[in-house]
């Protein structure tokens, strides 16, 4: 059976994922207010005809409910009638998606994330080197030595696309908007879970990192 072009079992498989994430990611702090935004892309992909189920706009994301969710497609429009708004950064997920063809993409504000993008916000990346966690993104060499690139937080989003289109490093599943949080992505959502929790891990890192090197006047 199909429903607005996507099959029912696979809306149902996607909701599904997406209540689990949301639930635990709440539990950990991670959607401070009514802040940060899931997506998992649903369907067959092309660049420019693809869609995916992301959180609604303005939700309690620590509780659960059946509004929780709605499907839109490549331009961030409802791909079916609803009367809930997607979460205002959608058109940053359209733009991951279109550019990556990754299946998920999870964003959430950090005290880390918010900190690390500021201290590192003139060189426009955070810089990680050697710390274990850079092989969840499948990077293996010795001593390995990533750039996680911040782009600029602005109040209109849509200036903010261009930005994340230049600045995307494919062989980072992640960009950071200053001040603001991580989108993290991958192939699915376990995939996207993994790299969310690395980036995390090598940001809480980097920030004690930092302050140890002030202490000893490094």
């Amino acid at each position: 059976m199909r429903f607005a072009g996507i099959a029912l079992e696979d809306k149902q498989r996607v909701l599904a994922e997406l209540s689990e994430v949301k639930s635990l990611f709440a539990s950990r702090g991670w959607f401070p207010g009514t802040s940060g935004n899931l997506s998992i892309r649903v369907g067959e992909f092309e660049p420019d005809n693809f869609d995916f189920a992301i959180t609604a706009s303005g939700k309690d994301k620590s509780l659960s409910t059946p509004e929780d969710f709605l499907f839109v497609n490549q331009g961030g429009q409802p791909s079916e009638p609803t009367k809930l708004k997607p979460s205002a950064e959608t058109l940053i997920h359209c733009e991951i998606y279109r550019m990556t063809g990754c299946g998920a993409i999870f964003h959430v504000h950090t005290v880390f994330n918010n900190v690390v993008s500021e201290l590192f916000w003139n060189r426009k990346s955070i810089p990680v080197e050697g710390v274990e966690l850079i092989k969840a993104f499948n990077i293996w060499d010795e001593e390995a030595h990533i750039d996680i690139p911040v782009v600029s937080n602005y109040a209109h989003i849509p200036s903010i696309v261009p930005e994340v289109t230049q600045r995307l490093d494919p062989r980072i599943p992640g960009i950071v908007l200053r001040k603001h949080g991580i989108y993290a992505w991958g192939a699915n959502a376990f995939e996207a879970k993994r790299h969310l929790e690395a980036f995390e891990f090598l940001f809480e890192y980097v920030y004690r990192s930092e302050l140890l090197k002030q202490r000893s006047g490094v």
